[in-house]
């Protein structure tokens, strides 16, 4: 298959978390920078953690994993079911070949009526998230040509998918595969996965599809999932990620592989070399990022696996000032660096890499943090989003590079307007806040007074 680099280039999110709708586009208007950077601003509560939570359910779709039952609870409380449209940007770089593709999908929480008793009787009380109406459509610019917005696969209301030329061509008019496909969708909303990524409808493509162009997008799309979409959320924290590079021995291709800072890790054998040179990649960069400081792993000893095969117990160490200690011990603020930093490098070095981050300022001195994002920003060619608190960022990012929340569930994000060249965005910010100068206030104001007297109040069982 032909390379391609894949980028998403916005988002459109429908009664999810704290948003009831959310428009957010990723794609910086005021200049071209060859990396894509958008970091989202705004107070707790205001639905940037449900921007990094919409990214991860993508990767677990694109995967054709099961989505986790936690996201069921992410569905708004007023309405039961959650859609969220994800615009993604497949470019064949040789070629200057461009497809823009729009992937909607819409989640609800149902009885699992699966669940059989000791008796053989059906349980009750038992949930499950369902995926449905997935629609995957294209256009693009091929060969100079204009391809106008057409539905690829398109799961509402039919017995498989439509239309039907492109079920013909996606399955090469295979009749055999009719029925198999039939129970897949079946099978894909009681495992809470998406059927367009499935690895039955996948395969059944790779096998069967006449039209190289068709199967391309699809293929992009899942590589892009699997190998090239990281996102860091509080659940994936303090871990180093290694899929960032291919890790394929022979003809084996391993699944989603990192160590954890507190906890090690098992590594199969055969890829302990790829772990020393993440480890070695990282000290390139570590000591210029944190002076002095550089990591190691101790191999504690062999260890069969889950799968019968042997494995290496590892542990990471810190090296700073002649001092080796456990990974574990170093402050928070040093262990989110690391645990980040190999993915920050792939972003800086790889067009078709995207990595999503929520607080990423968490435990990070803010010079520090805002000379980074610079560096990436200017100098980078991957996608970096990103939810912080820290405003630092807004004094050394392209205005372009920053959206924010707003106190309107219906109209979650936006883009400051009236920002002039020279203002600084920190302040205006600050201002906005202040002032309300936006068509939508950023911020549900605070009286001190009154958190004063609240404090007081509470402060009453503890005597005078």
């Amino acid at each position: 298959m032909q390379s391609s680099i894949v980028r998403i280039d916005g988002i459109t999110i429908n009664n999810f978390k704290n948003v009831e709708h959310g428009e957010l586009s990723f794609c910086n208007n005021r200049k071209n920078y060859r990396a894509s950077i958008v970091g989202l601003y705004g107070q707790n509560g205001s639905g940037k953690t449900a921007l990094i939570d919409a990214l991860s359910m993508l990767k677990y779709i694109l995967c054709g994993a099961p989505v986790p039952l936690k996201f069921a609870d992410y569905i708004n409380v007023d309405s039961e079911s959650a859609r969220i449209k994800y615009s993604i940007k497949v470019t064949k770089p040789d070629e200057d070949d461009e497809y823009s593709l729009s992937y909607e999908v819409s989640i609800k929480k149902e009885e699992d009526s699966s669940v059989v008793n000791t008796d053989g009787t059906y349980t009750t009380g038992h949930y499950k998230l369902v995926l449905f109406d997935e629609v995957l459509s294209f256009s693009g610019v091929v060969d100079g040509k204009k391809k106008m917005l057409q539905p690829l696969i398109d799961t509402r209301d039919t017995d498989i998918f439509s239309p039907k030329t492109k079920y013909d061509a996606l399955t090469g008019k295979n009749r055999s595969v009719f029925t198999d496909l039939i129970v897949a969708k079946k099978l894909s909303a009681a495992t809470s996965r998406s059927f367009v990524f499935s690895g039955e409808l996948v395969n059944v493509i790779r096998d069967n599809c006449t039209d190289a162009e068709y199967e391309y997008l699809i293929e992009s799309l899942v590589r892009f999932g699997n190998y090239e979409l990281f996102v860091i959320d509080s659940a994936t924290a303090g871990r180093i990620s290694l899929n960032a590079m291919p890790l394929i021995i022979g003809s084996r291709k391993y699944g989603s592989v990192a160590v954890s800072l507190n906890d090690g890790a098992v590594i199969p054998d055969e890829l302990m070399g790829a772990v020393r040179t993440v480890i070695d990649n990282m000290n390139i960069v570590l000591p210029e990022v944190i002076p002095g400081l550089s990591i190691s792993i101790k191999e504690v000893g062999a260890q069969m696996m889950r799968d019968g095969d042997m494995g290496m117990k590892i542990q990471l160490v810190s090296h700073k000032n002649s001092r080796e200690i456990p990974l574990q011990y170093e402050s928070e603020g040093i262990k989110k660096i690391i645990a980040i930093l190999q993915l920050l490098i792939a972003v800086y070095n790889k067009d078709s890499i995207t990595v999503a981050i929520d607080e990423l300022d968490a435990g990070v001195f803010e010079y520090l943090l805002g000379e980074i994002l610079r560096i990436i920003s200017e100098k980078g060619r991957g996608q970096l989003i990103f939810t912080s608190h820290n405003l630092r960022p807004l004094e050394t990012l392209d205005k372009g590079f920053v959206a924010f929340t707003t106190t309107n569930p219906a109209h979650r994000y936006i883009r400051l307007c009236n920002v002039k060249t020279n203002n600084n965005l920190r302040d205006f910010y600050y201002r906005d806040i202040v002032l309300g100068e936006q068509n939508e206030p950023v911020y549900n104001a605070t009286n001190n007074s009154e958190i004063a007297l609240a404090f007081r109040e509470a402060g009453e069982i503890y005597g005078s």
